[in-house]
């Protein structure tokens, strides 16, 4: 996004900021009326770490701490789980991912003992990328884990809580279709998702021997059985 803007101030751009604040940033000053060249979609991941804690400590009742892996993609994601924790009285253990390709297991034998009851993952791009591995190593390792969108719970994982990840550039690809057919990018306020979904495997809630209580399970918006 800071290269895009660096390279135009007159090219419309369309941003989905999805592991970024574009506020924080500098990016965006207004969400009704962008100034500049820049409008699209802003997936509000800060706020939603309080949220995914939350559902953490319903699913393993008396959760009192957790890992966190965390990587530069996710590094306002993670800012904000510290800060989240300290407010519900949930201690984070942090485990900072370095050069591609990731080595999880190396990452997880880093983590304390008392750590080891839940794992919370904010998303990165390479997070997204190794979905289907990082579900996997949990399921082995019997992690119960806290991922952002349903594609890692529909890759195995346990539970995710956000905004559909496929709506969101299905919105971004309105919005380039206005601008060019004439609108300006402050014609165009940015938008900020409403609806969350709340997803939860209990396939994998089974195999890692992890019971689901009965509120949680009527939360949920969608169980994968």
């Amino acid at each position: 996004m800071k290269a895009a803007m660096a390279a135009t101030k007159t090219l419309p751009i369309v941003m989905v900021a999805i592991d970024y604040d574009p506020f924080a940033r500098g990016y965006v000053t207004s969400l009704a009326h962008p100034s500049g060249n820049v409008t699209g979609i802003f997936f509000q991941q800060i706020e939603l770490s309080a949220k995914r804690l939350e559902i953490a400590k319903e699913l393993v009742p008396g959760l009192q701490s957790a890992a966190v892996f965390w990587d530069i993609g996710s590094a306002d994601q993670f800012q904000s789980l510290k800060n989240a924790g300290q407010n519900l009285g949930i201690k984070l253990f942090a485990v900072e991912m370095g050069d591609p390709p990731y080595n999880y297991e190396a990452a997880w034998e880093q983590v304390p003992a008392e750590f080891r009851r839940m794992l919370i993952l904010p998303t990165s791009g390479i997070f997204f990328r190794d979905r289907q591995l990082i579900a996997e190593f949990t399921v082995e390792r019997r992690i119960p884990a806290m991922f952002v969108f349903r594609q890692w719970v529909d890759a195995g994982g346990l539970v995710s809580y956000g905004a559909s990840i496929t709506g969101l550039f299905a919105r971004a690809a309105e919005y380039v279709d206005k601008l060019a057919k004439g609108a300006a990018p402050s014609d165009l306020p940015i938008e900020q998702p409403t609806k969350f979904e709340f997803i939860l495997n209990l396939k994998t809630a089974k195999k890692i021997g992890l019971t689901i209580p009965e509120a949680t399970l009527l939360r949920a918006d969608e169980e994968i059985e």
